[in-house]
């Protein structure tokens, strides 16, 4: 009995210092999505190599079975009432709409109250009317948040989306971190730097999280970890702007920001994040017949400060 109770102590001791092999999370995410179906190229019904593509992004996304999809918010253009989003957006990335936590865009407040966004997506947006949620998968922690500002209550530091946002971080100290909403802080695209998403950065950075996720921009950019006075900090934010989502693409107004590690403007494409419990990899992936990569890793940074 001595030698069985010995063993057992043995291959309990082993077991706790073997690393995890749990399958990444495979997370794909991407803004700017869906053309007005009643486009003329809408579906892909023409050779148009610059707009209407949320057909191809989807069959891309079909090809890398993800785990989640984060729909970066401008879902559905110009037409954004719930029968729109069901005709448009629901006919190509709807496909996922079971595994798919979204991000409201500005685009979807052309309609009073965001309501055929809130209409489409139900309760997988978070509560009506304020667009912002959290949940946990794979030992990572995700936020939605509704950059949408004026119609949302504000996203100051006195706002009732901040003031949750400084909970739920404090909730949630020492874990893997991945933030998104629209509108990015930082980007080399047509609207440039927005000092309205100060605060969320100032408190993602003081909590240790990861990633932030935008889109907004039709473009790709990927920027180094960065602290919120725009410099390079290993224990900063990596921000992904993924406006590639299909719309339309848009010009670089701006020289690169002296943050920015990699940029396009030129192709279609999604974002595919593979979350371990401590660390994470991205690969920009493009549409059939695009060129363009980006990939790396890094690691979790998981120390805790208060999110106040």
């Amino acid at each position: 009995m001595k030698h069985y109770a010995a063993a057992i102590l043995i291959l309990l001791m082993l077991s706790a210092v073997q690393p995890s092999t749990a399958r990444p999370v495979r997370a794909v995410a991407a803004g700017d999505i869906a053309c007005d179906p009643a486009h003329h190229a809408f579906g892909g019904k023409d050779d148009s190599r610059a707009r209407c593509h949320s057909a191809q992004t989807a069959r891309l996304i079909a090809a890398l079975h993800p785990d989640l999809v984060l729909p970066l918010g401008d879902l559905q253009y110009f037409e954004e009432d719930v029968q729109a989003f069901r005709t448009g957006y629901g006919s190509t990335w709807g496909s996922f709409k079971a595994i798919s936590y979204p991000a409201v865009g500005n685009h979807e407040y052309e309609i009073p109250d965001a309501a055929g966004y809130f209409d489409y997506w139900g309760a997988r947006a978070g509560p009506r009317g304020e667009g912002w949620y959290s949940w946990d998968r794979g030992g990572w922690h995700f936020i939605a948040l509704n950059g949408n500002c004026e119609p949302s209550g504000g996203c100051s530091e006195r706002s009732a989306q901040y003031q949750w946002l400084a909970a739920d971080l404090l909730a949630h100290r020492g874990v893997c971190t991945l933030a998104y909403w629209h509108q990015p802080r930082f980007s080399s695209g047509p609207h440039g730097n927005d000092s309205d998403y100060a605060g969320f950065w100032r408190a993602l950075y003081r909590a240790g999280a990861d990633i932030v996720l935008n889109g907004h921009d039709h473009d790709y950019e990927r920027f180094v970890p960065m602290n919120p006075q725009e410099e390079t900090d290993a224990r900063g934010l990596r921000e992904f702007v993924v406006g590639t989502g299909g719309r339309n693409h848009s010009q670089f107004f701006f020289p690169p920001h002296l943050q920015s590690a990699a940029r396009q403007n030129t192709e279609f494409g999604v974002l595919l994040l593979e979350l371990s419990p401590n660390t994470y990899r991205w690969r920009f992936i493009p549409e059939s017949g695009g060129t363009f990569r980006d990939a790396g890793q890094g690691k979790c940074h998981a120390y805790t400060k208060d999110a106040r």
